[in-house]
């Protein structure tokens, strides 16, 4: 057995989100088709580069009023896949609530290693306090938020002075499981290196809220791993708290972002103190 009592092919399946959800493709489609449609219709601040490496890049979507609090998404993809063009639907919701958007895209695996892309996402957290104000927004209001990987990322970034608060959305925040399945083959993650990145090892001594959200219909793995982070946190005693979305998978779960009536746009509007 290799991990938790799985053989390698088990361990494989255990975190395969494309192969466990049906309708996954179809989902990615409708997120690549609203995102075009907000990228047309919104006036947004495209490719603003916080480094120098091509994919140190963002696009920035402002609420009518934009001296507002501002979400920086950061998009999942196990570290190796997807891009930020994707991810503008959520202006949708966002901003007629009065939330800018920040839409973070970073060096992808293997070109980049696990350590190089927490910092490059780091780097965008400090980017955006530093320029925020250019753009008329309130660059003391900064939260993030994160899908699977950027999950991980999301709980990367809450020991930093500069992000207020955060919802990490079907993370991965032990990787030792991810070294040792078949996602290690573009990311080449070592145990040091595994160590060093997962955040459920390397619990900050203090910051802002976090919410911890998975769908009760994921995978039990990615269940298992939001579940035990959370509990860390709060055993900790650091603000925040484990959020069950009910009915949702690795993907739907995103909807309850979208929406202004979802079950984490509410989370972050209470965090918001709305």
């Amino acid at each position: 057995m290799l991990y938790h009592g799985m053989d390698r092919a088990q361990l494989d399946a255990a975190y395969n989100n494309s192969a466990a959800v049906r309708e996954r493709d179809a989902i990615v489609a409708g997120w690549a088709a609203r995102s075009a449609r907000v990228r047309r219709e919104y006036a947004g601040h495209l490719d603003l580069a916080y480094g120098d490496a091509p994919r140190e890049r963002l696009d920035l979507f402002l609420a009518a009023d934009p001296k507002a609090p501002t979400l920086a998404f950061i998009h999942g993809g196990y570290w190796q896949m997807n891009d930020k063009e994707s991810f503008a639907f959520f202006a949708e919701g966002l901003l007629p609530l009065g939330i800018n958007l920040a839409v973070i895209e970073y060096t992808l695996a293997p070109t980049a290693r696990l350590d190089r892309i927490v910092a490059e996402v780091s780097r965008s957290m400090r980017w955006l306090t530093e320029h925020l104000g250019e753009y008329g927004a309130d660059s003391n209001r900064l939260y993030v938020a994160g899908h699977s990987a950027g999950g991980h990322l999301t709980a990367m970034t809450m020991p930093l002075a500069e992000v207020r608060g955060g919802i990490a959305i079907s993370g991965i925040f032990d990787l030792e499981p991810i070294r040792l399945n078949y996602l290690n083959e573009k990311l080449g993650l070592d145990l040091a290196e595994a160590e060093r990145n997962s955040p459920v090892r390397r619990l900050p001594a203090k910051a802002g809220e976090l919410v911890v959200a998975y769908g009760t219909e994921e995978l039990p793995e990615l269940c298992r791993q939001s579940t035990e982070y959370g509990r860390r946190w709060t055993e900790r005693g650091l603000p925040g708290y484990l959020l069950p979305v009910d009915d949702a998978d690795h993907f739907t779960i995103l909807d309850a972002l979208a929406r202004p009536e979802g079950v984490l746009t509410r989370a972050l509007l209470a965090m918001l103190g709305r």
